[in-house]
């Protein structure tokens, strides 16, 4: 009976909305006494609903944004909050990489060296919560797999 009720809740649930695939996740900080750091990666959608990341949290840090650099009018780029969160469009993906969209991850709890990892909780609008484990890659040049 128990078996029967759990089946019937599930399909009352319908299928999911979004599903959100993380792909070709690093971090990096701009060296071994930085005080900062960016983590990098593609989120793919394979749901049939648009999804947004609204939010990161992490222990690596005290404050984890998702930034961007946008132009401001006078011919600079610069680094801004993005608090609209990151949409990540129904059967398609959005990366986030150096020189654009990325999570910057600032006052870090340790210093980041090669082979380390960075736990991440991203959250989504529909997905939900994602945990994800990123290697730290201090070497690691724009383009190179992945492009990010």
């Amino acid at each position: 009976m128990l078996i029967r009720a759990l089946a019937a809740s599930l399909l009352a649930a319908g299928p999911a909305l979004a599903e959100i695939t993380v792909l070709d996740a690093y971090a990096r900080s701009a060296g071994p006494l930085a005080r900062s750091g960016a983590a990098y990666m593609v989120l793919r959608n394979d749901g049939a609903a648009d999804d947004r990341l609204i939010g990161v949290t992490t222990e690596a840090a005290a404050r984890a944004a998702l930034h961007a650099h946008r132009e401001t009018g006078d011919g600079v780029m610069r680094m801004i909050d993005v608090e609209d969160g990151l949409l990540i469009p129904a059967g398609g993906s959005h990366a986030l990489d150096r020189g654009g969209d990325h999570v910057m991850l600032m006052g870090l709890s340790a210093p980041w060296r090669d082979g380390d990892t960075v736990t991440l909780v991203l959250e989504f609008e529909q997905a939900g919560e994602i945990t994800v484990d990123i290697p730290v890659d201090q070497t690691r040049q724009p383009g190179e797999d992945g492009g990010s």
